[in-house]
Parts: structure tokens; sequence; C-alpha cells
């Protein structure tokens, strides 16, 4: 088997434990935060630093596929909004590793990411998360579903190169 590949691969799937105790994380200190009235700050915090993990997480695993099987990673200052539409797009040697309609919703969470790196958590706004937290069940139910069918296809890709002998 390639190894690089094979190793992707299983990084993609040793890393959806985090990603969903993250997702899992965010959506609990919600609920929590609004059941309760003592401390409700904490809590919001606490879904802040969990939406900022998750998609963290995922950017890393981006990256990984950008620079190991595209051999591409974006530059620029909007460098980690391309890095979202390269991996929507079918490159030389890959299909898409999500679709189009993951877009909107990870560059919501990418946004998102960038205010708690720069503003004071206090300043954040409960509003925008319970947007994201509205989304976040159903699109990483589909996002993780693509995932590990990407997981496969660089399972099957490393299986080819063995037999080809590259």
């Amino acid at each position: 088997m390639n190894e690089p590949h094979a190793a992707l691969a299983d990084r993609i799937r040793n890393e959806m434990e985090d990603l969903d105790r993250a997702a899992n994380r965010a959506m609990s200190s919600w609920i929590q935060g609004q059941t309760t009235a003592v401390a409700q700050d904490v809590y919001l915090e606490s879904v802040a630093l969990n939406l900022h993990g998750f998609y963290s997480g995922l950017e890393r695993l981006f990256e990984l596929i950008a620079r190991q099987v595209d051999h591409s990673l974006p530059d620029g200052e909007m460098w980690h909004r391309d890095l979202l539409l390269q991996m929507a797009s079918e490159q030389n040697v890959r299909p898409a590793v999500m679709s189009q309609s993951m877009i909107p919703v990870l560059d919501e969470l990418r946004r998102f990411r960038h205010l708690v790196r720069n503003v004071y958590t206090f300043n954040l706004s409960p509003e925008k998360m319970k947007g994201l937290l509205d989304v976040l069940p159903g699109a990483w139910t589909n996002l993780k579903t693509e995932l590990l069918a990407f997981a496969d296809f660089l399972d099957a890709l490393a299986g080819e190169e063995r037999f080809d002998g590259s």
C-alpha cells in the first residue's frame, strides 16, 4: 500500500472521534447555558472554544489533503477560504473531498473561528453561535460521510498504486 495515502486515510478516520467530541461538547454546552442562569457566560465560552476546535480540526485535515494529495496548498490573504474551495472541487488526482453545499456552513465556521481568535469572548454573539449550532448536526453528519468516503478513495488509490508498482 502507498504509505502516505494509507496513513492519511487512517488519520481522517481517527480524527472523526475528536471532531465528534468537539461538536457534541459545543452543543451540550449550549444546552447547559440555556438552562442555567448561573455562569451562563462560561457555557457560551465553551461553545465558542469547541466550535473553534471543531473547525480547526477540519482545516488540519484539509491542509494535509492539500499537501499530500494535491501537492498544492493555497497561499495569500484568503488561503483559508481558498482551501475550502479546493476541497469542494475535483483536482487532478482526486474527486472533491466534500460537496459544494458544505462551503457556506464551513465558511461561517471559519469566520467564527477568526472571531474567537481575535476578540474577547464576552464580545461574541450568542445569536451567531445559535445559528451555527442549528446547522452543525446535519452538516457534520453529511461532512463525516463525505470524509469517510474520501478515506475509502485514498485506500483504493493506495491499493491500485501497490498493484501498479508505483
